[in-house]
């Protein structure tokens, strides 16, 4: 998978943000509410932070629960596996976080929100020591980005995330990081009015 393709894909994700059409009523049918817990998936672009320039290509995946007016818990699985640097061929990174994500107000149709996360992260990477190509690290994540509604309880989600690596090979912190676009689904209460 080439950096082309993903912006390729990006575009046409952003085409579809802005290409539903709108339509109002006076009242509704149907209204939408409880707190929400959503599924969804997307593709990563990220710096390895494993030499000078690298970039690959994954996918991530998540799961979100609100708790109280925009407060929630987030669980969040990223595995960097595509579009291997021809130098760095064993190279993956995978990891595996929970914590805490904030949810603002929407401004203009467009939901911003923070996180923070601890976790686990798996690493293969080249090495002169047959014996030792694979090690796991604590995890912590920062990051935020916009969601977007598309359809019903569909949003578009523009993501960035800052990950460090306790400790990576003494006392140095890896700092992989990237963008995710992707979609959540959120499954919420529906009540009817007659």
């Amino acid at each position: 998978m080439s950096i082309k393709r993903f912006v390729a894909g990006i575009i046409l994700l952003a085409g579809s943000i802005f290409g539903f059409p709108v339509q109002g009523q006076v009242a509704p049918t149907v209204t939408i509410s409880g707190p929400p817990l959503g599924i969804g998936g997307g593709l990563s672009d990220y710096y390895l932070d494993y030499g000078q320039g690298r970039r690959m290509l994954g996918l991530s995946g998540w799961a979100d629960y609100e708790i109280f007016h925009g407060l929630g818990m987030e669980v969040e699985a990223t595995g960097i596996l595509f579009d291997k640097p021809s130098t760095l061929q064993r190279m993956k990174q995978e990891s595996y976080k929970g914590g805490a994500i904030y949810r603002a107000r929407a401004f203009y149709g467009f939901r911003p929100y923070g996180k923070a996360l601890i976790g686990i992260g798996n690493i293969d990477f080249p090495s002169n020591d047959p014996l030792y190509t694979h090690d796991t690290y604590v995890v912590t994540a920062f990051g935020g980005g916009l969601e977007r509604r598309v359809w019903n309880t569909v949003f578009v989600r523009g993501d960035y995330e800052y990950q460090m690596w306790h400790n990576y090979m003494g006392p140095y912190n890896l700092t992989p990081n990237g963008f995710t676009i992707g979609a959540t689904y959120y499954f919420r209460k529906v009540h009817t009015h007659k």
